[in-house]
C-alpha cells in the first residue's frame, strides 16, 4: 500500500514539475523613457523661444537633470535588462546628453568648474553632441520612419543651438526652439502609440524604414 501511495504521489507531481513557469511580463521601457524625455526638451524649447528669460537659463536644469537625464538612465537600465541593446543605447545616449547638459548649464550659471558664460565650453559641447546625434541618426535608419524624422529634427535643433551659441543671433535660438517643439511632437506621437498598444489599442502608422 505504501508503494502505491509513493507511485501515486510521483504521478500526481509529474505534470506540475513538467509545466513551465509563466514568463514574467517584459514591460516596455520606452513608455517611461519617452514620457520623461519630454519635460527637459520642452523646458529647453521654451527657453530658446524666449518664454523663459535668457538670464534664467539655470531654470531648466531640474527638468534636464532629474526628469530627462535620470529617468532616461533608468529606462536604459530597464531596456538593457530585457536584452534590448539598441533601445538601451538610444536611451543611454540621450540620458548622457541631458545629464551632461544639466551639469554644464549649472556650471555656467553658477561659475562652477572655472566656467563662465561666454566661453567656448557650450559650443564645444554642442559640436561634439551634434556629431554623436548625426551618427545615431545614420545608425538607426532601420527603425520606422517616424524615429528617423525625430532624430533628424534633433540634429537640426542642436545645429541651430550651436549656431546661436557661436553668433548670439536670436533668430537661431527661435528656430531651434521651433525644432525642439517639433521633435517633442514626434516623440510624443511615438509615446502615444506605445501607450495605446499597451492598453489594447491598435498600432499607429510609423512609416517604412529608410534602410531595409
Amino acid at each position: 500500500m505504501s508503494t502505491m501511495s509513493v507511485e501515486s504521489d510521483v504521478t500526481s507531481e509529474a505534470p506540475a514539475a513538467a509545466a513551465p513557469a509563466p514568463a514574467a511580463p517584459a514591460g516596455n521601457p520606452a513608455l517611461l523613457g519617452l514620457a520623461t524625455f519630454l519635460p527637459g526638451a520642452l523646458s529647453l524649447a521654451l527657453w530658446l523661444v524666449g518664454y523663459l528669460p535668457a538670464a534664467d537659463l539655470g531654470g531648466i536644469a531640474p527638468a534636464v537633470l532629474f526628469s530627462s537625464g535620470l529617468f532616461l538612465l533608468i529606462s536604459c537600465i530597464w531596456a538593457s535588462r530585457l536584452g534590448a541593446s539598441a533601445v538601451a543605447a538610444i536611451f543611454g545616449t540621450f540620458s548622457a546628453f541631458w545629464l551632461s547638459l544639466g551639469v554644464l548649464v549649472a556650471a555656467l550659471t553658477n561659475g562652477w568648474l572655472g566656467l563662465a558664460e561666454g566661453n567656448q565650453a557650450l559650443p564645444t559641447f554642442l559640436l561634439s553632441w551634434l556629431i554623436v546625434f548625426v551618427a545615431l541618426t545614420l545608425a538607426t535608419l532601420r527603425l520606422p520612419l517616424v524615429f528617423t524624422v525625430g532624430f533628424v529634427l534633433v540634429d537640426i535643433t542642436v545645429a541651430l543651438v550651436l549656431a546661436f551659441a557661436l553668433t548670439g543671433t536670436q533668430l537661431f535660438a527661435t528656430l531651434a526652439g521651433v525644432g525642439a517643439f517639433a521633435f517633442c511632437a514626434v516623440f510624443a506621437y511615438i509615446w502615444f502609440d506605445g501607450m495605446g498598444q499597451e492598453l489594447g489599442g491598435k498600432a499607429m502608422a510609423m512609416g517604412s524604414p529608410i534602410q531595409k
